[in-house]
């Protein structure tokens, strides 16, 4: 299963698009048949068109592409899927086995590329894979930090016959919340993505680009700037800064933008609205476009 969708125009740079149309199809529709359908229980899954635009734009046919907290295996899948072998890491085993059955299914379906899930923290694994001959093989990098264990997820409210707002599949599987990224402080769980970052180079060959995906979100109303975070998080692993670009989550039907916001994209705002505050909801996710430097130096 291919779609148009899923192959940009170009890749981003000077004088070329640097907005993906990544969400012309519902995200549902996106995994239909291409994922194992226990997929969604995952509160923070990538959009699938978003890792297919990256991996397609920044690699060729043939290379590697690494994904280290890669979940339910998006990454992995669209990398197979489009010629690619892929590389993931992920600290819970129940998401690792699902990303299995999806490379699985992958495979029915024809994909010529194969990837390969490891189950472990990617603090420290990658030291230990680089020392089984994975050291400088990925041409890419493809991942998103969590937000929070507690802004995802799945709900039914009254428009779909819930007495009231049934909300399920928002928690990460019961790992120690030392560990879990999505359970940690802001200031600490930008710690533990500089640490993620700096050990997975090791696993880059030189010049690699590393592609993350974020986006802004309220605090208390207020507006945080999560994916400038990131960037400054990044940057403190050794990496180079080279573009930015934005994915869109909406659709584009003639010229116009069709919104494909959350519900609980919805309900805030529409709480903010009415206390006077001027928002709008978030029809994109940044894409922070990095490099790993020719050399072993990089930036402190």
């Amino acid at each position: 299963m291919t779609h148009r969708e899923h192959e940009p125009p170009a890749r981003c740079g000077p004088g070329r698009s640097s907005v993906w149309a990544t969400g012309n199809r519902p995200a549902a529709l996106q995994r239909r048949g291409r994922y194992n359908p226990t997929s969604v229980d995952h509160p923070a899954k990538m959009l699938p068109a978003i890792a297919a635009h990256a991996i397609t734009a920044y690699t060729r046919a043939g290379e590697w592409v690494l994904d280290p907290m890669c979940g339910i295996g998006t990454t992995l899948v669209e990398a197979a899927h489009t010629g690619r072998h892929a590389l993931g890491i992920e600290l819970e085993p129940s998401w690792a086995e699902i990303a299995r059955t999806n490379l699985e299914l992958a495979a029915r379906h024809g994909a010529p590329g194969t990837a390969r899930v490891h189950t472990g923290d990617a603090r420290d694994l990658p030291a230990r894979l680089a020392e089984q001959g994975w050291a400088g093989r990925a041409a890419l990098l493809v991942t998103s930090p969590p937000y929070g264990a507690m802004t995802h997820g799945r709900v039914r409210t009254r428009r779909d016959g819930a007495g009231k707002v049934d909300k399920w599949s928002h928690r990460y599987s019961p790992v120690p919340e030392a560990a879990q990224l999505a359970y940690q402080k802001p200031a600490v769980l930008l710690e533990s993505f500089t640490r993620i970052l700096a050990a997975a180079r090791v696993l880059l060959r030189p010049g690699a680009r590393v592609v993350i995906t974020t986006r802004p979100y309220r605090l208390r109303g207020r507006l945080v700037d999560f994916p400038g975070q990131v960037t400054r998080a990044a940057e403190a692993a050794g990496l180079v800064a080279v573009e930015r670009c934005v994915a869109l989550l909406c659709g584009i039907r003639e010229g116009r933008l069709v919104s494909r916001a959350s519900f609980f994209q919805m309900v805030e705002t529409s709480r903010l609205r009415r206390e006077g505050w001027p928002v709008a909801v978030i029809a994109h996710e940044d894409v922070l476009v990095l490099a790993n430097p020719e050399s072993a130096e990089g930036p402190a």
